[in-house]
């Protein structure tokens, strides 16, 4: 459907951390529970999980492109 629009898929690693890294200055947490909704870093970043995990699944992806 993508293609069909003119737009690039590309697929990340199952297993990327995207929820668990600070889309902010790259610090990956240890742990990350379902129940904790809200991403706060130790630099200070805070953002919904799932926003900050759209930033780091955009970040990962987007070098992708160049290689299809």
């Amino acid at each position: 459907m993508a293609v069909a629009r003119g737009k690039s898929l590309v697929k990340i690693d199952i297993w990327f951390p995207s929820s668990k890294t600070c889309s902010d200055c790259g610090h990956m947490k240890d742990t990350l529970p379902l129940s904790e909704r809200t991403f706060s870093c130790e630099c200070g970043f805070v953002l919904d999980r799932d926003w900050n995990a759209a930033i780091n699944i955009k970040r990962e992806g987007i070098p992708l492109i160049s290689l299809t």
